[in-house]
């Protein structure tokens, strides 16, 4: 192995292909990229960075930061993608911490990020623009065209991505060579990928969905991106019929779903809808169905595995589940306190194993020891179990457990009979301290569009026949949405925050 770039990038005839396209017509060939990418990386090393060096990038989706990520690959850098909403005070944390040799950020940013990256010992800060402007861009194209990509070994480190610090501060997730290669190679032939394909590309690329998971499945295929900057209705719409794959997390779905203009008609160029980054709910899963005709395919990643599980492409697609374990991903549920192992359609941790693994939080050897077992599994934080089938189904993070009166209650199996309630468009439920219960279970309800209105008391006396007495909310809470996470995710630390003291005397 020579390395992810070497090993996916499309070589020969297939450089005449198209690699990406924008909705405003741009289009970039593989031959193009190669030379583009050349380019930036000769830049890079221009600027002192070296094999093994941190790049770490703060900026707008647009094909020249895809074309930075290649390029920092080639140059046998680690790239290390921000989030372009973090702040100042954020981002301080993630160069103190990943100490980059080079910082890349917005053009209209550099005034104030600048000098506290200079501070904080970064030898290099550079700019790129959304329109492919900035101090990098100019620096590159007056670099030759041709590169000689670096080496890399299987082991060695591709890129950091931070986790989201949901229990603390962010750490990050070391991702090898090997991890974003075999990922890549598993994922093109389980989901069928071919040149043929045009991947509507409306996801963050500072994340592991849109950047490892989109673009690497593309170049392991040699099929190309229809890249849009982010989801927008308007253009969704109007680019689908071009489109032959969809990736998104479920708000993009539940968004489209919300226009008339959506039908089978309007779906029918697509072969296949993917979903992840957060929880599918089992009612958008069916209305995608009966709306389109086609099954949504739910998969299952994590920043420091890649993708772990996926529903069959040919096969069944179990709504509420994650589909079965990939290729060469072992996958277990063990009992959260003892680690042994647990038999079929038990609710437990979920361990995997495989060549996805991340190596380890970097500079965190104790964190990474306790979250490995010593055979190597990884225990991933989630709660879940697997049937008789073999599919896998989440319960929730580990953190959301909820224990209340001495009862472990799983979040997860209360908001399924919640959203199958009438008039519930969806739910989310966590514990916050009880006096009496040490947590209360708590609830926040989003009310169907043109529902009739419901009460508190009502809700929570159409689950008295379906949950046990223990597991009803003690408290029942309607809000017009949930908070959600860049990814869709809904973030259960905001509310646990602000209902800290719903409880107390």
């Amino acid at each position: 192995m020579s390395g992810v770039f070497s090993e996916l990038f499309p070589a020969g005839e297939a450089l005449e292909r198209r690699f990406l396209r924008t909705d405003t017509g741009r289009e970039i060939s593989y031959a193009q990229a190669a030379e583009q990418s050349a380019q930036l990386a000769h830049a890079l090393v221009a600027l002192g960075v070296q094999p093994g060096d941190r790049v770490a990038v703060q900026v707008e989706k647009s094909p020249e930061s895809v074309l930075l990520y290649l390029a920092t690959l080639r140059a046998g850098a680690v790239y290390l993608p921000l989030n372009p909403a973090y702040t100042a005070a954020e981002i301080e944390y993630f160069l103190r911490d990943a100490e980059p040799a080079l910082f890349v950020c917005a053009p209209e940013r550099r005034e104030s990020l600048e000098p506290l990256a200079r501070g904080l010992g970064v030898r290099a800060v550079l700019t790129l623009g959304a329109a492919g402007e900035g101090s990098l861009a100019a620096s590159a194209r007056a670099c030759p065209a041709q590169f000689a990509t670096v080496v890399r070994g299987p082991d060695e480190l591709a890129a950091i991505l931070y986790t989201s610090g949901t229990t603390g501060r962010s750490k990050g997730a070391m991702l090898t060579q090997r991890n974003l290669l075999s990922n890549a190679r598993t994922l093109a032939a389980v989901w069928q990928f071919t040149p043929a394909d045009v991947l509507l590309h409306a996801l963050p690329i500072f994340h592991i969905h849109g950047l490892f998971v989109a673009i690497n499945v593309t170049l392991a295929a040699g099929s190309s991106l229809l890249f849009l900057p982010r989801f927008d209705l308007e253009r969704v719409l109007c680019r689908l019929p071009q489109a032959s794959v969809m990736m998104g997390v479920p708000t993009f779905y539940v968004r489209l779903l919300k226009d008339a203009r959506l039908d089978r008609r309007l779906a029918s160029s697509c072969r296949v809808f993917i979903s992840g980054s957060a929880p599918l709910l089992i009612e958008t899963a069916r209305e995608w169905q009966a709306r389109t005709g086609q099954t949504l395919l739910e998969r299952y990643g994590m920043s420091e595995t890649g993708m772990n599980t996926s529903n069959p492409y040919a096969g069944e697609r179990i709504p509420g589940s994650v589909g079965l374990p990939l290729p060469q991903v072992e996958l277990r549920i063990t009992d959260p306190l003892s680690g042994a192992p647990l038999a079929t359609d038990h609710i437990g941790m979920i361990e995997v194993r495989g060549p996805n693994v991340f190596a380890g939080y970097w500079r965190q050897p104790e964190k990474t020891r306790a979250e490995f077992r010593g055979d190597g599994f990884f225990i991933t934080g989630d709660l879940g179990r697997v049937d008789a089938k073999g599919y896998v189904y989440i319960i929730g993070r580990s953190n959301d457990l909820i224990i209340s009166g001495g009862y472990n209650i799983y979040p997860k199996e209360i908001e399924i009979e919640i959203d199958a309630l009438p008039g519930i468009l969806e739910s989310a439920v966590f514990g916050v301290p009880h006096p009496d219960f040490g947590e209360g279970v708590t609830a926040v309800v989003v009310r169907a569009p043109g529902a009739a209105p419901l009460s508190e008391a009502e809700v929570i006396a159409g689950l008295r026949t379906r949950l046990a007495a223990y597991k009803l909310p003690k408290r029942l809470l309607f809000a017009e949405d949930l908070p959600r996470n860049s990814m869709g995710k809904v973030e259960k630390k905001q509310l646990r925050e602000r209902y800290a003291r719903l409880y107390a005397s």
